[in-house]
């Protein structure tokens, strides 16, 4: 694809992807539970969240938490503790979860019916390149009016497909210098 930075950061720019913005983003508006799973009240909250309906156990499983009954039943009554790694399994299986849960929530509420949210795109900081080979990158809104694709993407955990997705879908539709807003310092939105 024409415009794809290679080479970013070689001068002193920072940023990060467009698409790890719109991911943190979307994160956020999905609200994870903010207690670390380290603590037993996070870990609780997890466990509860992961097996309060057979549906929740099925799409638990399918995200990777493989315990058995026994042995979540021993964690929800403290009478054991998962390992660091059934922790991390976890938290994995819980965002994914939740990612899943809240997908169509979200897709509603930023299609909303067809009108789209509006998108900040704040350009990557080039306050440590030399002067001469500063782009002239400036603050730009639009309005992304497709979001199902974003979503999916998003939803499963893909990063390159949603980088490709942000890319084709949203980025492209900024005009001829799109390619200057692959990196950014933040995208927000809110809906």
């Amino acid at each position: 694809m024409p415009e794809r930075n290679n080479d970013f950061g070689k001068y002193g720019a920072r940023g990060i992807k467009g698409h790890e913005a719109v991911a943190r983003q979307l994160d956020e508006l999905a609200g994870f539970i903010t207690t670390p799973v380290t603590a037993r009240r996070g870990l609780m909250a997890r466990l509860h969240y992961l097996t309060r309906t057979e549906h929740a156990r099925q799409a638990a499983r399918e995200a990777g938490l493989t315990v058995t009954d026994r042995t979540l039943k021993a964690w929800l009554d403290g009478k054991r503790s998962p390992s660091k790694k059934n922790l991390e399994r976890i938290e994995t299986a819980y965002r994914a979860v939740r990612r899943r849960n809240v997908a169509r929530y979200l897709l509603a509420r930023l299609n909303r019916d067809g009108r789209g949210t509006r998108v900040e795109f704040h350009p990557l900081n080039q306050s440590q390149v030399d002067r001469p080979r500063q782009r002239v990158v400036e603050f730009r809104m639009l309005n992304v009016r497709q979001w199902d694709r974003i979503i999916e993407a998003w939803s499963t955990g893909d990063d390159a497909a949603l980088d490709d997705v942000w890319v084709s879908d949203a980025v492209v539709d900024l005009g001829s210098q799109w390619g200057q807003y692959e990196h950014v310092t933040n995208i927000g939105f809110a809906a």
